[in-house]
């Protein structure tokens, strides 16, 4: 019994990374993409789902052990092993999907609160001012269990489904890998890999754990850690398309944002279900509205060697600390710009994940297979297979992604 407790001791200390990050990828726009999902292609896409979740989990244990091998973040690494230009231009394409989703992020915080009465004028600034001031003025612990706060908002959408009553061996069908025969079905398989496995993820995982200070004798933690997150991630990106797939996809509603879906929950399913799904995309949002900007400062931080941190302050961090608040700036500026359609954004910076994904894939699996950078704790066998394989999909998806786009 008391090595039961010194154990669940240990693990309480270095749990926080995975199951943060996990969670963060179920943002406004990845909201958006399941609920485009379900709507338009009921459960069909569920199998995708289920491979992007295990290979999620797979890649981001290879990021946590990078990070605590090695003491550096992944921008850090490609800089070291491949050079200034190959770090660049990932960063470049980092930069405009996020910069893209951290308007998405509080567009899903204002259309959240709208459905209670208040108008993004008022949401939007005072959002925007608690996750900046919450980044500059606190240390990265108390930072985090306030993001282990804002997790619990996913228990709605669980919680939609409950009352929903879906028919469950129907859900469980779109487990058996089929194609939908709609010419957009690629777009959207593409985006929903792009939003599980979402680049600017695996950049904060490694971050997160070096900032945290996890070591390697805390290895086995990490990894119940990172799984732990992969796998509620998945489950409740699943219970999102459950929740459209059954209401919205029979009627024949597309979902032009996350906001309209719960807005067209409310006739179909009851207000409750409406409303919880609101609740659960403004935990979402703002989860995102912090990690997503942190993310992209993180990685331009590690890329050209600036100094980073969300424990430092403006003096000892001064990119860092400025890169999140222009980013946190942009962001909501653009949301209130009036009559501005975030759609196309929120869906093109999924698509962009997609194309970046195999990329950043590439150079992941290239180091965590380095016994350079690893030592003895270089990939195994069955996570390279594994990773390839994801690296493999996902390539996949963006070459016929932009094959047909090329072909119109």
């Amino acid at each position: 019994m008391r090595r039961r407790r010194i154990a669940l001791a240990a693990f309480l200390t270095v749990v926080g990374p995975g199951v943060i990050t996990g969670f963060a990828g179920n943002e406004a726009g990845g909201v958006t993409t399941y609920s485009s999902v379900g709507a338009l292609f009921g459960f069909s896409l569920l199998w995708l789902l289920l491979i992007a979740s295990i290979g999620l989990g797979v890649i981001q244990e290879m990021c946590s052990r990078m990070g605590l091998v090695t003491g550096q973040g992944l921008s850090d690494l490609i800089r070291e092993r491949f050079g200034v230009r190959w770090t660049v231009l990932a960063m470049i394409v980092l930069v405009i999907a996020n910069g893209t989703n951290v308007v998405a992020e509080f567009a899903g915080i204002a259309a959240s609160v709208e459905l209670l009465g208040v108008p993004r004028i008022v949401s939007v600034p005072i959002a925007a001012l608690a996750v900046w001031s919450l980044v500059v003025f606190f240390s990265y612990r108390f930072v985090e269990r306030v993001l282990f706060v804002l997790v619990l908002a996913f228990l709605a959408y669980p919680i939609s489904v409950f009352i929903l009553r879906p028919d469950w061996p129907v859900v469980l069908s779109g487990l058996v890998p089929s194609i939908p025969s709609s010419p957009s079905a690629l777009v959207f398989a593409l985006a929903l890999v792009g939003t599980t496995i979402t680049p600017y993820l695996l950049f904060y995982m490694q971050a997160s754990v070096v900032d945290k200070g996890v070591d390697r004798q805390s290895a086995a933690y990490a990894r119940v850690d990172v799984f732990l997150g992969a796998a509620l991630a998945g489950l409740f990106a699943f219970f999102i398309i459950v929740v459209t797939g059954s209401v919205l996809h029979p009627a024949g509603i597309q979902v032009t944002s996350a906001e309209a879906a719960a807005q067209a929950l409310v006739p179909l399913a009851g207000a409750r279900a409406g409303l919880l799904f609101a609740v659960g995309l403004c935990g979402a949002s703002l989860l995102g509205a912090v990690i997503m900007p942190l993310s992209t400062s993180y990685a331009i931080c590690e890329a050209f060697g600036w100094e980073s941190g969300i424990s430092k302050n403006f003096r000892e961090a001064p990119v860092f600390m400025s890169l999140f608040t222009l980013l946190i700036v942009l962001g909501a500026s653009v949301v209130l710009i009036p009559g501005i359609s975030l759609i196309p954004l929120i869906i093109s910076a999924q698509i962009a994940n997609g194309v970046l994904l195999p990329i950043v894939l590439v150079f992941i699996l290239r180091l965590a297979t380095d016994r350079r950078v690893m030592g003895d704790a270089v990939n195994g066998r069955t996570a390279t297979v594994l990773g390839w394989g994801i690296a493999g999909i996902a390539g996949s998806l963006s070459i016929a992604y932009l094959v047909a786009s090329f072909f119109g």
